[in-house]
């Protein structure tokens, strides 16, 4: 699976209320959750983010709370994927759960910049820079973790298995 976007870029240690912050944790609602997007890190983001668009972020991305929405939030706000650093290790199971691609690529994540367009074979976890003309390395995501995303999260993997749909 290929994705393909422009870039936003966050620093280290962006946490579970940057991404979404608690005053609005009383929705669910994604399109709700989505509004509010990154509003604490980037005033402007969820007014501006396209869908397709990717978060690149440095270390410990989406430390803090456990909250699900978290992820909830960054994809529907229509980002297709987040190339990190590193990941809290709960935010990163989150992301998965809730169908979000993730990848881990320390060198990518250090050396690409807002509006960078990048495109990210996530079957080989090569991501290309076309911007800078560069490549990184990214540990893929292993099959079973991309038929969750495929599918748009665990709970829909789920039904799919439990209707027999495949």
């Amino acid at each position: 699976m290929k994705i393909k976007g422009k870039t936003w870029k966050f620093g280290n240690d962006i946490d579970t209320d940057a991404i979404i912050p608690a005053r609005y944790l009383n929705t669910t609602d994604p399109a709700a959750l989505a509004s509010h997007c990154m509003e604490d890190a980037d005033a402007q983001f969820a007014s501006t983010v396209k869908p397709g668009d990717i978060i690149a972020a440095g270390k410990n991305f989406g430390c803090g709370s456990s909250r699900e929405h978290a992820p909830i939030a960054i994809k529907a706000s229509g980002v297709s994927c987040v190339v990190a650093q590193s990941f809290a290790r709960i935010f990163y199971r989150n992301a998965l759960n809730m169908g979000l691609p993730i990848l881990e690529c320390p060198e990518g994540a250090d050396r690409i910049q807002t509006g960078d367009e990048l495109e990210i074979d996530l079957d080989s976890g090569v991501i290309e820079n076309l911007t800078r003309k560069e490549k990184y390395t990214a540990q893929a995501i292993p099959p079973f973790m991309q038929k969750l995303i495929k599918a748009g999260g665990l709970m829909e993997y789920v039904r799919e298995q439990m209707s027999g749909q495949e």
